[in-house]
């Protein structure tokens, strides 16, 4: 007998519930739009909680928060990513967006008559004239390779799934991948091990990130951000391609905290194994009990089963609408639209002007969602309980 499967109709549906998922929900119900988020982890802000223990945001609390919300801490801070974890918590709570946790979306493809979009997740099933897909631009860990070819006594790891130094074993450290999560992560790790640190100089920023100037530095990069560094500039479109290719400046920790760490700084790129050890491309060979890949991530999305051109290796759009695919929008990429667009400072203004896109096709017209409106006929409820005291510090 054939598994029952569920259909629900609705104007959009949105996958994936960190940041930009978040923020576009909150346009969507502004406009009146009947549409539900599907976030694959099994509590609204997993994606950043399941993240090194140490790690906080480059941008201060101010510019942290998505729209309609406040981040409830000072304004010069630097949040925790379990801050910024329960803040994503709260804002789907505060606006009552219509999350479902622990839905993995296994395909997206066109519906049978050619009209708007099947989602699949498992035996459920949603129907929608549009869907934004918001599950972020990295979807799977880059590991080189010739990792296989390394002893297997070597515990090896992805930055993805780094906590703390605990999960290593005696011994020394090779971090391969010498931008921001690498240089964190190695400053991190030389607490406890003795520590490597490989790859090319990416260069760095000289400004203290706890200093005044850095404020200053802060509102400049926003404005630069918001509205030099677009596609709708010169300058924009030239940094684009760079920028998506990943290797930015090291903002908080810089080479001189290495140092003072006891990280053993090697610029030679790590190129393959010789003898079950890490080779570099200067002839090292190195001795260590653990590697921590900090190469970076794939743009996979082998779910989505409508055909996307695609321009340097990210699917083709314009402002994260797709030209090939009507009703088909991106959220969340690296410069989707501006240099903030994959920030939580930039998500905002991107969602806004999706969701007017999304809301002109709509077919259906109704009231938009005010706070505090018991009788908004669609007003839906996080799918998981509120929880009081989310926020911490």
């Amino acid at each position: 007998m054939a598994e029952q499967t569920s259909l629900e109709r609705v104007d959009v549906v949105v996958i994936g519930g960190g940041q930009a998922g978040l923020a576009i929900g909150y346009h969507l119900a502004r406009r009146g739009l009947r549409f539900v988020i599907l976030e694959e982890h099994a509590r609204i802000g997993d994606s950043w909680r399941n993240r090194w223990d140490s790690l906080r945001l480059f941008t201060p609390a101010r510019y942290d928060a998505l729209p309609g919300l406040r981040f409830p801490a000072p304004p010069h801070s630097f949040p925790t990513k379990d801050q910024m974890a329960d803040y994503l918590e709260q804002y789907a709570a505060t606006f009552e967006l219509p999350v479902r946790t622990g839905v993995r979306v296994d395909r997206l493809r066109r519906a049978e008559d050619d009209d708007g979009y099947v989602v699949i997740a498992g035996d459920a099933r949603w129907l929608a004239a549009q869907v934004v897909v918001a599950a972020g631009a990295y979807h799977e860990p880059r590991v080189p390779g010739f990792a296989r070819e390394l002893k297997p006594e070597i515990r090896q790891l992805h930055s993805s799934q780094y906590r703390n130094p605990a999960q290593l074993r005696p011994g020394a450290v090779l971090v391969v991948g010498a931008c921001n999560s690498g240089a964190e992560i190695a400053f991190d790790v030389a607490r406890t091990h003795c520590t490597w640190l490989s790859g090319r100089d990416t260069g760095h920023i000289p400004i203290d990130t706890e200093s005044r100037a850095y404020r200053v530095f802060g509102v400049l990069m926003s404005f630069l951000g918001s509205r030099v560094l677009t596609v709708d500039t010169p300058l924009g479109r030239k940094a684009r391609p760079k920028f998506r290719a990943g290797g930015g400046p090291l903002v908080r920790v810089k080479p001189a905290h290495l140092q003072a760490a006891g990280v053993e700084r090697v610029f030679a790129r790590t190129i393959g194994v010789r003898d079950g050890l890490p080779l570099l491309d200067d002839g090292q060979v190195l001795d260590v009990a653990n590697v921590i890949w900090c190469v970076g991530f794939q743009h996979a999305a082998r779910w989505i089963e409508v055909p996307i051109e695609q321009e340097d290796g990210w699917p083709q759009h314009t402002r994260g609408a797709v030209p090939s695919a009507p009703g088909l929008y991106f959220i969340g990429l690296p410069f989707l639209y501006s240099i903030n667009s994959s920030l939580v400072v930039g998500v905002g203004r991107d969602a806004a002007y999706l969701a007017e896109r999304i809301a002109s096709r709509a077919t259906v017209a109704r009231p938009p969602w005010r706070p505090g409106s018991d009788t908004d006929p669609v007003r839906l409820r996080v799918t998981q309980p509120r929880t009081k005291d989310l926020l911490r510090g």
